[in-house]
């Protein structure tokens, strides 16, 4: 049996029937978008590899005690309780997150860019950067579903459950931080092609 070829709902039959190998497959899968949400939110590496081991672990504990209700939403599933388990983390230190300047989501280090001479290098640096600031200026549900669809690579039926809004407001949401972005950009003269 491949586990790779495997759905999430045989992958979590499997482990159910104790083969180990598919929950280390079903974490695989995921844990580039899960670890980077939490890293997103805590902005601590440490203690985003702590709460990361603590959500599988979570996760692992109750499709092991045969409460996971499958529904084919493991992915946020997982995120919820990630999200869950870094607001039980604030509570228990008093304290709200707070977003660093320098390490922040930046939708642009993912755009690809082709080859360019040194010249055109540095000027779309220039406009990156300018670009990355404007980001910033994004109304806070805006900028989240930017981020969880270009960054975490989430579908907005994925969205819409992590957020708990429709998709249609998912969706919104994207179009406005797009036009918005386009907004800014035009009123600040930065020509860049945001699609």
């Amino acid at each position: 049996m491949i586990l790779s070829n495997l759905s999430e709902k045989e992958l979590i039959n499997a482990y159910i029937k104790g083969n180990e190998l598919a929950i280390e497959q079903l974490i695989l899968t995921h844990k580039n978008k899960v670890y980077s949400y939490i890293y997103y939110k805590i902005k601590d590496e440490d203690l985003a590899e702590d709460i990361f081991q603590d959500t599988f672990i979570k996760a692992i504990n109750t499709i092991k005690k045969g409460k996971y209700n499958d529904e084919g939403k493991f992915l946020p599933w997982v995120m919820r309780i990630a999200h869950n388990l870094i607001i039980d983390h604030y509570r228990k230190n008093s304290r709200m997150p707070m977003v660093k300047g320098n390490s922040e989501f930046d939708i642009f280090d993912i755009i690809p860019s082709n080859d360019k001479n040194k010249h055109e290098q540095i000027e779309a640096e220039q406009i990156h950067d300018r670009l990355k600031k404007l980001v910033k200026h994004l109304p806070h549900d805006q900028k989240e579903v930017l981020m969880m669809r270009i960054y975490f690579d989430m579908s907005f039926k994925e969205i819409s459950e992590m957020t708990n809004v429709s998709i249609n407001t998912a969706l919104g949401r994207m179009r406005y931080a797009l036009i918005n972005l386009r907004k800014m950009a035009e009123e600040k003269n930065i020509t860049y092609s945001i699609s």
